[in-house]
């Protein structure tokens, strides 16, 4: 494997699969096998998975919350995404761990960093559940932060599309795909990887971003193995 240890991004919405909101569980199970197929090469995975499934704070003003409730919301939204996840894991006989920035010792661990890398030694999957425990921060956010703490090697964020491109490829039918591509390029194309300030994080901790398509089967596999799969953020 390319990597020793990774903390893999995955959206909310990801998660939906063929359902129009919620929790598909098939979708869900193949995300366990494609991360049990990580864990079995001896490789070390973290995950963050958003909460837009369920709930998604910017729209809580359009709801009637206030955006700081509104945004406590979309974060107990990513702790169920993460128990979710784990169950699908366990039921492979993956070890899970979840450590949440938000207290609740009855469901999760709180997040401490020497205790999230030791599980990542033995061998255990960690989900970081309840972005940074403060409003006004998005998942990116949050995966840019555990990802600089447990020092991983690399953010592998797992979208729909295949990479980065020039502009949308679902709407441009030219856009070009870049393979490689510096942050100072992705910053002076205006480019949309990740928020601002979880991409900054990014730059200033010289952590490289590998952005690729999480649905098409054993590409997150090719992606630890090297092969030229989605796009690299790279200096």
């Amino acid at each position: 494997m390319l990597y020793k240890r990774v903390l893999l991004k995955l959206s909310g919405e990801s998660l939906i699969g063929e359902n129009d909101y919620g929790i598909d569980s098939k979708m869900l199970s193949r995300y366990a096998q494609e991360i049990n197929g990580i864990v079995e090469s001896g490789m070390q995975i973290a995950v963050v998975i958003g909460g837009g499934n369920i709930y998604r704070g910017v729209q809580s003003e359009g709801a009637g919350f206030d955006r700081v409730q509104g945004d406590y919301m979309g974060m107990l939204a990513t702790i169920i995404n993460g128990m979710a996840l784990q169950s699908a894991l366990e039921s492979i006989n993956v070890p899970t761990r979840i450590q949440t920035a938000i207290r609740m010792e009855q469901i999760t661990e709180p997040y401490i960093r020497r205790k999230a890398i030791r599980h990542l030694e033995k061998g255990r999957v960690v989900i970081f559940g309840a972005g940074t425990g403060n409003p006004y921060f998005t998942t990116d956010t949050a995966a840019t932060l555990r990802a600089i703490e447990i020092e991983a090697d690399v953010i592998l964020k797992g979208t729909r599309v295949d990479g980065i491109y020039s502009a949308d490829p679902e709407k441009n039918n030219n856009a070009v795909k870049y393979d490689t591509i510096s942050f100072e390029e992705v910053f002076n194309k205006k480019l949309n990887v990740m928020d601002l300030t979880a991409f900054t994080l990014c730059k200033e901790n010289k952590l490289p971003i590998k952005v690729f398509n999480m649905n098409k089967q054993g590409n997150l596999s090719r992606v630890c193995n090297g092969d030229n799969v989605g796009t690299l953020v790279n200096f």
